[in-house]
Order: C-alpha cells, then structure tokens, then sequence
C-alpha cells in the first residue's frame, strides 16, 4: 500500500517506521528539525522488539508535493486535526481512508467535517512510542495494535486490506464489532488517568497504589462510562472494573503524553480529554464532578502555555 504518515510523532512515526520496514511505501509529513532529520539522517527506533533506523525517508512539510495515497495515518495533536484535514487534501482520493490515531473522541468527526464522512475511519491506537529527539523514536514496551473500522461499523474492503498491511509489518490490527465502543473504552482508560496523573503529578504505579487516588481514578471512568451511555456509546458493564485491571499491569513509573506535557510547561490536549469529559457531561445532564475539576485545575497551566496566560515572578 501507499501510505501517508501525517505527523510523524510517537503513534504515527512508530506505526509507519514499521510498515516502511517491512515494505509498504511510505511517505512523511513532518516539519522543523524533525524534518531535517528524516530527510538527511532518516529515522531511528528504539523499540522492545528490536531496534532499526530507516532513510533517509522521503518527507516534505507540504502534503502537495506527494501524489494520492491508500491511507492517511494521522499522528498530530488533537488541536491540529482540522488545519490538518484541510492540507491533506492533495493526499485524498477515491478509495483513500484517514485513520486519526489521537486520543479522545472527536478526531473523526472533525476530518468529517472538512473532508466529508467518505474517507473517515474509525481508529485507536495503542502504542508507549515517543519522540526523544529529530529523527529519533523510542518505543520501551506496551502493545502495538491499531484498532479500526469504518464509522457505522460496515464491513469494507479497504478496512480490511489495511489491517492485512499492519499485521504484515508485525503489528496488531484489530476490527471490532463497534468501533465507537472501542474508542470510548480506550477514552475512558486515557482521559481518568492522564487526567489524575496531571494534576496528582503521579506516576500511575502511584495513582493506583494509594487507596484514595485509586478510589478517585476508578470514579473518573464511571463518570466516562455514564457520559458514554447518555450519548448512546454501548459501554458493557464490566468497562471500568477491565480497565483497572489492565492498569495494575502498567509499568509504575508510566505517566501520559498529556500529563508529560503539562508538566514540561508545553500545550495539551487537556481540552480533547478531562475538558470534553466535562464538555459532553453538561450537554447530556450527567455529572462529571472529578473531570470538571481536572479540566479546571489545570486550566491556568494550559493557558500559560499557550502563550494567553502570564503567570507572575516567583517572590
């Protein structure tokens, strides 16, 4: 297949590093150092499963300068989805699909709205890879699977020759009976976590160890889950009690992109998490107490950031 990585970060660079090693053709739309990299020096993994470099790859910051593609696998942050789908344009053609990889809830609907509802898949993707310098990948362990489907959950050839092409570059591909399920049960598991994380300043071995944050991260996802429902998302009954599970396996030092950013004094997709936890509770009249209160209390932090906010000097 052909295939375009727009935003080549953590999720999106891993993902296309691995079927450009295995074969695919693969395209970078990247920019600044990161850039620069790819096109002088290539990219460099680090992964779990061995580490490899590729390149230099072909990359351009202007999506214009390739032909159309099978599939658009979209890497970049959430607030950058929309500028995205309009310069992606020059990529798209008949039978191509878009498979956001951000996490939240609201990426397919934002490409619908610029694109039209054609092209838009339905994905999740889960993978611990992150940038660690230009050019530079690093993936520690955890899953590598892309789960996808089209939006009303049709069965489609082109859903399913992408999944073939990720398996066949040694990556989980998964095609779940609802992909809207999917995506709110990985939702419910990154928003309550990365949102404690943040504000807690924790890392998950410790937001799960102490009886009292433990208590408040299993209460965010019921909040989720009671948002989910009132919206019509068929989360099953055992939602929260699976993702607790799944987050004793974690390792205990691990902690979220977006706490990871807040932290560091960077913009984060506080708004696309905690913030439209809260966003969907208020529009659905269920209470979403413990979201509200991340969304709020890291509010100031994410503005400064942003540049819209000054904090004073320290006395």
């Amino acid at each position: 297949m052909r295939i375009a990585v727009f935003g080549a970060g953590g999720a999106g660079g891993y993902f296309g590093a691995r079927l450009a090693r295995a074969g695919e053709e693969v395209v970078w739309i990247a920019r600044g150092q990161h850039l620069d990299a790819l096109r002088t020096r290539g990219l460099r993994v680090e992964s779990i499963d061995g580490d490899f470099t590729l390149g230099p790859v072909e990359a351009s910051d202007d999506p214009g300068q390739f032909r159309p593609v099978d599939a658009v696998l979209l890497g970049v942050k959430a607030w950058q989805v929309t500028d995205a789908a309009r310069a992606m344009r020059p990529l798209i053609a008949e039978e191509t699909c878009v498979v956001p990889l951000q996490n939240g809830v609201e990426a397919s609907d934002e490409l619908r709205a610029v694109l039209g509802d054609r092209p838009v898949l339905g994905a999740v993707a889960k993978v611990f890879s992150f940038l660690v310098g230009p050019g530079h990948l690093r993936r520690p362990g955890g899953p590598a699977t892309v789960v996808l489907g089209e939006l009303d959950n049709r069965p489609s050839d082109r859903v399913r020759r992408l999944a073939e092409c990720l398996r066949g570059a040694g990556l989980d591909a998964e095609i779940p009976a609802d992909i809207k399920v999917a995506l709110w049960e990985k939702f419910l598991f990154v928003a309550s976590g990365g949102g404690l994380g943040a504000v807690t300043r924790a890392p998950i071995g410790i937001v799960r160890s102490v009886p009292a944050t433990r208590a408040l991260l299993e209460a965010a996802m019921e909040e989720i889950r009671a948002v989910a429902l009132a919206r019509g998302v068929g989360l099953p009954d055992d939602v929260v009690s699976r993702t607790m599970a799944f987050v004793d396996t974690l390792p205990a030092a691990g902690t979220a992109s977006l706490q990871r950013d807040l932290a560091a004094g960077r913009p984060s997709e506080l708004e696309w998490w905690s913030g439209a936890v809260a966003r969907f509770g208020a529009e659905a009249g269920v209470a979403t107490p413990i979201h509200a209160f991340v969304y709020r209390s890291m509010l100031p932090t994410e503005l400064r950031a942003r540049g819209r906010l000054t904090f004073p000097p320290e006395a």
